[in-house]
């Protein structure tokens, strides 16, 4: 793992220490996912954390933007999202449709009562912290 330059907006972390006690834990798990794989990329050398709609959201030079939120009106589950415009969730989709649950072509969702399928996560924000590098690729080069 290497050091990289994380710019952090400080109203983040007030977003996540608002999230309610039963999903405040799941919400850093992701976020601590986020920060481990952007460490683990080569050639990633910064991360911007931010706000976008409210919502926990990162950004790399050459990914596209991850954001991640719980919402009360399904609040048995907790999403990452990605751009609809993207092919990031169709490929989730065809790799990982027997592990991982789906909204259209914009998040991957998760149940609180299930635990997060770590690798296969880490998996998923590395093809997005380098969305641009893999794009031209089949199945983002997996």
């Amino acid at each position: 793992m290497k050091d990289i330059h994380i710019d952090s907006n400080p109203k983040v972390q007030s977003v996540f220490e608002n999230y309610p006690d039963s999903v405040k834990n799941k919400m850093y798990e992701l976020r601590k996912l986020v920060l481990e794989v952007a460490s683990e990329t080569e050639g990633l050398e910064s991360l911007e954390e931010t706000l976008k709609w409210g919502e926990p959201s990162y950004l790399t030079k050459h990914g596209s933007t991850i954001r991640m939120d719980w919402k009360q009106k399904t609040p048995d589950r907790y999403a990452l999202y990605f751009q609809c415009t993207s092919q990031l969730v169709p490929t989730f989709r065809t790799i990982y449709d027997s592990t991982l649950a789906f909204e259209g072509n914009r998040a991957v969702v998760f149940k609180l009562d299930e635990e997060l399928p770590v690798d296969t996560v880490k998996h998923c924000l590395s093809m997005a912290l380098t969305y641009h590098k893999l794009k031209h690729m089949p199945l983002l080069g997996q």
